[in-house]
């Protein structure tokens, strides 16, 4: 555990300040200083997001993201795991999709989630999806390297779902290898040992297993701390489904999602849920969407919508683009 705390500190203190986005944030982001001198920088204002350091420029955008790094893995009791790598390199930096950080653009990200079981639904969906869209992968999927491949070839950044216990639970039950409230700290920390090895080469997790979003686990404040905790001393991301519940994960590099834009997965809806994420990113700068099922009526309607975003004055990002710093470090240096 304390290994796991130091490797956290070790990746906040290299990832430095954070200036915000957008001309009104831009004004207040300090100036970026080098990875010797990121530990002692002051913080940025509560909210802003992170800008990767002038050493670190990532992935060219639309090129291949590569695959897994086996300096970015070590073995664990069910297979191979994420860590921080030589020089404090992390997944969210290595697998991250490129995106011009300079643009002024309001960003709007999306992560489409229930990829993996189905083949031809996933195969379909990362086809016609925009590169810029976060594809969340279920830890129950079998055989997922050749959709993870073909994901990463068009640039798209990968997650893994979390089955934490959702409201509903029993009735709704996210597997056999769920965190559950009902465990132990150890069963729920093992559990999640097991869902992070099923497969490689992600920049972080998603708090749903499609449409069940964990509610029931998050509201154990000690619990999820711990979790994104573990997280962060991986060097992964994490991702908070649950709209307008938080702007940034306690413990983790990440975000909150504003909107769930496939709940009902109906053409119309999905549609004005679209819609409404752009007003979101016009009022904010920035705006986070989720949709727990990747539908063939999801897919067409975000691929519609996405060929004229830019025509509308805004820009799709990668969600590595829209992180902001874990709220327990936001008043205070790495």
């Amino acid at each position: 555990m304390l290994g796991l705390l130091v490797g956290g500190i070790g990746m906040l203190a290299w990832l430095g300040p954070l200036p915000g986005h957008g001309p009104a944030a831009a004004s207040e982001a300090p100036a970026l200083p080098g990875p010797a001198q990121a530990a002692a920088a002051p913080s940025a204002p509560p909210g802003a997001e992170p800008v990767l350091d002038a050493a670190f420029r990532g992935p060219v955008p639309g090129r291949p993201i590569p695959a897994a790094d086996p300096a970015l893995l070590e073995n664990g009791p069910y297979g191979r795991l994420p860590r921080i790598g030589p020089e404090g390199r992390s997944s969210i930096r290595t697998y991250g999709r490129g995106f011009d950080r300079q643009d002024q653009r309001p960003r709007i990200g999306l992560v489409v989630g229930g990829l993996g079981l189905n083949a031809a639904v996933s195969e379909e969906a990362i086809r016609r999806l925009p590169g810029a869209v976060a594809l969340a992968f279920s830890p129950y999927a079998p055989r997922v390297e050749l959709l993870l491949d073909q994901a990463r070839a068009k640039g798209m950044e990968i997650l893994v779902a979390l089955p934490l216990e959702p409201s509903g639970y029993p009735l709704n039950n996210p597997g056999d290898r769920a965190l559950l409230t009902g465990l132990s700290a150890n069963e729920n920390s093992d559990r999640l040992l097991w869902v992070l090895s099923r497969f490689t080469g992600y920049v972080g997790a998603v708090g749903a297993l499609g449409p069940m979003r964990g509610e029931r686990f998050a509201q154990l404040a000690d619990s999820l701390a711990a979790l994104q905790a573990n997280l962060t001393g991986r060097g992964l991301l994490y991702i908070d489904p649950r709209p307008g519940a938080v702007r940034a994960p306690a413990r983790a590099w990440g975000r909150g999602v504003d909107l769930v834009v496939d709940e009902p997965a109906t053409r119309s809806e999905i549609e004005r849920k679209l819609a409404r994420l752009e007003a979101l990113a016009r009022e904010g700068g920035s705006a986070l969407g989720y949709a727990g099922e990747a539908s063939p009526v999801l897919v067409d309607r975000i691929a519609a919508w996405a060929g004229g975003i830019e025509e509308r004055g805004l820009v799709l990002a990668p969600v590595t683009a829209m992180l902001r710093r874990p709220e327990q470090a936001a008043s205070r240096s790495p």
